[in-house]
């Protein structure tokens, strides 16, 4: 969909950066040392850092990602919620206070704790710009998602936007401004969700939502006989001799179900589907043809907002409301729930056709869907193996759920935050803080991604817009301030990640493994240096993966995390037999095996090499449930390899 710019959202996010930037300029003062860049000093209250974590946690993934899979998918997008949430188990219950009591700025101390290896150093260090590095991947594509309605920029301006605003955050003072940017956003965004999910309850549900610029053209017909009654179509089209309805079942086009209707030199495409009570329907889609010159057209006309062209109209409503009502009023919060498992929503899918004269044609298509079927798992594609009997989909669903239960220990933004706090008990508190704040969070993504879905305010071409959507189609002050809000979530994480990695860059390779005396003041410069190559890269990977639902994308960092780090950390603390070169090779297995298969998957194949995905060498997409094990599996065969001899003559 094409964007204007609003004049509002435009002065609330210039407020909010405004705010962001001065705040970050008047902390600089208290970043002068190390210790200041690093960990603000070790003087953070645990209530702020609690809340930070929150606002550190809850990326451009949990609020545009999950809102928008949702509001696609319905329950399939919680389970990221869930998954994402049942992680902090972990670090409360495992890591949080050895790790305060181990380390003092980076991940790679507290694992170098026992030791003083080198090895270790460089190993936990490469670990580290890895993750962060993929883990910012999905927070540039979502500043790219945002900024586009917002400004009326392209998908690159925003991320170049993003990454500059970051950059000076992270320069001008380091772990101080970073954290309190990552209090007042993780504040903002609980407070704001709040409203917006009470506005969603008031709303409630209407099978002609205002928003709907225009109602899908759906045909309720009943038998079996009318899969192939092309009469039929005709007489509920309205067709005459001069119009022509024929199905495509050719080539590409094979058991789709697609007609093409050529009504007046003007081309659209049908989807004949069936309901949960096997009734049929002939809908019409919206479809974007990319022709070999590069021209793009929009359901038969040039793309744009003169006279002459078009753009995809806005999706997203409930067709079908219990006991035929046509809207609920204001519902309570079980009430709602209940009544949508009684309803029948319209998603929306999408196929992708090659035409014989080598144009791309992406077609959208509606699906009346139970909303008892929206509530349980198994609706998005890549889930559909929960329901099915195919392994390799049940497989991958499992991995996926244990890197996102494995990977929050393991992320290196996340466990340096332990090091801004003073001492263990401090650490704990935060801890159970941050829990409290985004578990509620999470709540409020179900109904944020529900109502989303209900709005008719959705651009079918890009589920990360569902939230900022939803709130626009509440009130304009409120897209305002929800757009300007997520644009600091992405401000806070990637201002976290980037500290991370410019702290792996001089504490862990550059003073630990290089052996290279500085003082304070020169780590600190080249902490800066590093933190602009670092956010240069960001700039770079978030307009190439710019396609990727950003949710998706965060799996995979979790996964990589998980293998790698999670494997070293709880074997160090609870196996006494662990050794330094266990931890160095284990690390590097487990980030080279995970990031292989990354790349070698069907979702590679298919979005980053343009290949087929049945062609992918690995079987299935995530890697976690291979690559974890295989983390503990190494660091335990070489630990026993490499026990000091002093211990093996005493046994």
């Amino acid at each position: 969909m094409l964007y204007e710019p609003s004049l509002m959202a435009v002065l609330v996010f210039g407020v909010i950066v405004a705010i962001t930037l001065g705040l970050s300029f008047w902390l600089g003062a208290k970043a002068k040392s190390a210790k200041g860049y690093f960990a603000a000093s070790g003087g953070i209250h645990w209530f702020i850092n609690g809340v930070a974590f929150a606002g550190d946690y809850l990326s451009a993934a949990s609020f545009l990602g999950i809102c928008g899979m949702i509001a696609f998918y319905g329950y399939d997008g919680f389970l990221y919620s869930i998954g994402y949430l049942a992680g902090w188990i972990v670090a409360l219950f495992v890591i949080a206070e050895p790790l305060k009591r181990m380390g003092r700025f980076t991940f790679a101390d507290a694992l170098d704790s026992r030791f003083q290896s080198r090895g270790i150093k460089l190993a936990a260090a490469i670990s580290t710009l890895a993750v962060s590095i993929f883990y910012l991947i999905p927070q540039m594509v979502g500043a790219g998602a945002l900024i586009t309605p917002l400004l009326g920029f392209p998908h690159y301006v925003g991320v170049l936007l993003v990454g500059t605003i970051v950059i000076i955050i992270v320069v001008t003072a380091g772990m101080v401004s970073t954290t309190y940017v990552q209090f007042l956003k993780g504040s903002l965004l609980v407070v704001f969700s709040t409203l917006l999910t009470v506005l969603i309850l008031q709303r409630g549900f209407s099978t002609d939502p205002v928003n709907n610029g225009k109602s899908t053209h759906q045909f309720e017909i009943l038998g079996p006989a009318a899969s192939d009654d092309i009469e039929l179509w005709n007489n509920e089209l309205g067709l005459t001799e001069q119009d022509s309805l024929t199905p495509l079942n050719e080539g590409p086009w094979k058991d789709k179900g697609y007609l093409q209707l050529t009504r007046a030199d003007k081309i659209s495409f049908w989807k004949l589907t069936q309901n949960a009570e096997q009734q049929y329907f002939l809908s019409e889609t919206q479809y974007k043809e990319k022709t070999a010159d590069g021209k793009i057209i929009i359901n038969g006309l040039p793309q744009g907002t003169g006279e002459g062209e078009t753009d995809f109209y806005p999706v997203g409503r409930i067709s079908k409301l219990p006991d035929d009502k046509k809207e609920t009023g204001p519902l309570g919060l079980t009430e709602f729930f209940s009544t949508l498992s009684k309803s029948e929503v319209i998603l929306w899918g999408s196929d992708t056709i090659k035409l014989k004269d080598g144009a791309d044609l992406t077609i959208y298509f509606p699906k009346p869907t139970s909303g008892e079927k929206v509530l349980s798992p198994g609706n998005h594609p890549k889930f559909a193996g929960i329901r099915g009997s195919d392994l390799k989909g049940k497989l991958n669903f499992l991995s996926l759920m244990l890197a996102l239960f494995c990977g929050t220990a393991s992320l290196p933004h996340i466990l340096i935050r332990y090091y801004t706090v003073k001492d263990q008990a401090s650490a704990r508190k935060s801890t159970i803080v941050g829990i409290g704040s985004i578990g509620y969070f999470y709540i409020l993504t179900l109904f944020m991604g529900l109502g989303a879905m209900t709005s008719g305010a959705m651009d079918v071409t890009n589920s990360n817009m569902a939230a900022p959507l939803l709130a626009k189609s509440i009130s304009d002050w409120l897209f305002a301030i929800i757009s300007a809000i997520a644009f600091t979530t992405v401000l806070g994480t990637v201002s976290g990640l980037i500290i991370a990695s410019s702290g792996a860059v001089v504490h862990d390779l550059m003073s630990s493994f290089m052996k290279i005396e500085m003082n304070d003041f020169a780590k600190v410069r080249i902490a800066k240096i590093a933190s602009v190559v670092v956010g240069l890269i960001a700039i770079v990977l978030g307009i190439l993966f710019k396609e990727f639902n950003v949710n998706y994308l965060v799996g995979w960092a979790f996964s990589v995390a998980a293998s790698a780090n999670l494997p070293a950390l709880v074997m160090l603390l609870f196996w006494p037999k662990t050794t330094k070169q266990g931890i160095t090779v284990a690390i590097f297995v487990g980030m080279i095996s995970s990031l292989a298969w990354i790349l070698l998957s069907a979702d590679s194949y298919k979005g980053i090499y343009g290949l087929k995905p049945e062609d992918a060498i690995v079987p299935f997409s995530q890697p976690g449930l291979v690559t974890i094990p295989l983390g503990f599996l190494t660091l335990i065969i070489v630990s026993l390899l490499t026990q000091p001899k002093s211990e093996e003559a005493a046994s």
